[in-house]
């Protein structure tokens, strides 16, 4: 996990590898913590992500949650095809935007 800057108050996060027990398990501190400082939300890009399991997406819904009760949003980007339909199949994407590019991400907080 990488924290990434952006242009604007808008927090980057990097993630990569799998995200099942053991990948969530190993980030989801250091996650949470960096949202104490969000900005406007949360933008995580999800191109080097190769697998996601419930406890991904666990961890997932809960930051978007919490971002959610202070007005903030949490977006994913560049999700490759196994990761999105996952994501699909699993709804995540009725919570929370998962677009296509970094762009894409952006432009969720100007709308």
């Amino acid at each position: 996990m990488t924290i990434v800057e952006h242009a604007g108050p808008i927090t980057g996060v990097r993630l990569s590898g799998r995200l099942d027990v053991e990948g969530a398990d190993a980030i989801g501190v250091r996650f949470t913590a960096s949202m104490i400082n969000p900005g406007l939300g949360v933008i995580v890009d999800f191109r080097e992500v190769s697998f996601i399991a419930s406890m991904g997406m666990r961890l997932l819904i809960s930051t978007a949650r919490a971002l959610r009760q202070k007005d903030l949003k949490l977006v994913l980007f560049g999700a490759n095809e196994l990761v999105q339909a996952a994501l699909t199949d699993a709804a995540l994407d009725q919570i929370l935007p998962c677009v296509a590019t970094l762009d894409d991400a952006l432009a969720q907080f100007n709308s």
